[in-house]
């Protein structure tokens, strides 16, 4: 059977009022996530847009919204996913996050996607800098 990682990425729509939480929160599920067997790529905060930066394909595309983070985390592959969910719904520290967050968590709503890698057996490398 041919082993697929799989990688989840979770969207955020922050709580204005509540953005040291939010850190807080993904301070913990970064350190979950790795105990388990995961590798976290780790959680992005939005920031203001560089001056220049147009959009690639104009009329196609438009910037997101500035309450939006997001968290991209990789497991090797689904049973290695499945075992984390299992082990770390038992791990105290999961269970306090769980407890602390559950009721009211630092963010409004949030969705998740599960993707998978193309293209894996393929790497770009950079072109050379001149010195």
């Amino acid at each position: 059977m041919l082993r697929r990682p799989i990688t989840c990425e979770i969207r955020y729509r922050l709580d204005p009022g509540r953005i040291a939480d939010f850190e807080e929160y993904a301070r913990i599920w970064v350190g979950l996530i790795e105990r388990y067997g995961g590798h976290h790529l780790g959680y992005f905060m939005p920031r203001e847009r560089p001056d220049d930066a147009q959009m690639s394909f104009p009329g196609a595309g438009q910037d997101g919204e500035a309450n939006t983070a997001v968290a991209i985390f990789t497991f090797p592959d689904e049973q290695s996913y499945l075992k984390y969910r299992q082990q770390v719904a038992q791990d105290p520290d999961g269970l306090a996050a769980n407890q602390r967050f559950g009721k009211s968590p630092p963010f409004t709503s949030y969705e998740r996607l599960f993707l998978t890698p193309l293209a894996q057996e393929r790497v770009i490398e950079p072109p050379a800098r001149e010195l």
